[in-house]
């Protein structure tokens, strides 16, 4: 794509962080629930965080299609022929709903399928990320209450422990199958956390797998995975080929997330 790189992963950190402010406005006021049409939950939040993405995107990036969680919803898909954004505005709204912190905001650029730039923005712990997966650089960066974005640090996943892995899991999405998976591997400690922070603690070395046995939508894990890419980490489709974009209804049947790992294919464990 044509433009400044650099400038364009600046944008939407910006706009990551604005979504989140919005987010947090009705985090702590008496928000109301309701039920999409697929049994999900969904609040005004998850509306108001869009809502400011898709006037950001429109501004950074006029032309190019953007694929967005409470739009699909809604029925209004583009057509998306080889760069797109991804975006999910409010990742984690079971967390957000109970009020634990686990929840992000966001935003990917896919070009050929896969992700190329992406951000992750956690309102509450005021923790940003952010991957450029074609020049390599990954780097996370603290936001004050106000928005201020400080300085990058770089992000890089972690050389495999000698001790044993550090393994992170879904808070709502566990199972027997995971647990299989998972006892191939010499597990020294395991976490569960909500939405893609959970990519993002592989990608800054807090963990080193993340293997997930249940579907997801892409939207739910562009950005994190343009974070782990871009800070030398895998995530596989279950048959162990890289995972892509833009596939049937944006559909994941499962992943695994890595660092300085290899991991086997899910695929096995998923019948």
């Amino acid at each position: 794509m044509n433009g400044d790189r650099n400038e364009l992963l600046q944008g939407l950190a910006r706009a990551a962080v604005t979504a989140g402010a919005a987010i947090m406005a009705i985090y702590d006021s008496d928000f109301a629930v309701e039920m999409k049409s697929d049994s999900s939950p969904v609040t005004a939040a998850d509306a108001a965080g869009e809502a400011v993405i898709l006037e950001a995107l429109a501004r950074l990036a006029p032309g190019i299609p953007v694929v967005a969680e409470e739009e699909a919803a809604a029925g209004r898909i583009p057509e998306t022929q080889g760069c797109f954004f991804l975006v999910d505005p409010l990742d984690g709204t079971k967390e957000f709903i109970h009020r634990n912190g686990d929840f992000t905001v966001n935003i990917a650029l896919i070009e050929d399928h896969d992700p190329s730039l992406g951000v992750v923005f956690a309102p509450v712990e005021g923790r940003l990320f952010a991957g450029d997966v074609r020049a390599g650089e990954a780097w996370s960066a603290a936001v004050d209450p106000l928005g201020a974005i400080g300085a990058p640090e770089p992000l890089r996943i972690r050389a495999a422990p000698a001790g044993g892995l550090a393994a992170v899991a879904s808070r709502s999405h566990n199972s027997p199958a995971t647990e299989a998976y998972l006892d191939q591997f010499d597990i020294a400690s395991r976490v569960s956390r909500g939405s893609s922070l959970k990519l993002c603690m592989v990608a800054c070395g807090e963990a080193d797998l993340y293997p997930r046995l249940a579907p997801t939508m892409e939207w739910d894990i562009a950005a994190g995975d343009a974070v782990l890419r871009a800070a030398g980490g895998t995530l596989s489709a279950p048959d162990g080929s890289p995972m892509l974009y833009g596939k049937p209804r944006f559909f994941n049947p499962g992943f695994v997330a890595a660092g300085d790992v290899e991991p086997p294919p899910i695929g096995p464990f998923m019948a």
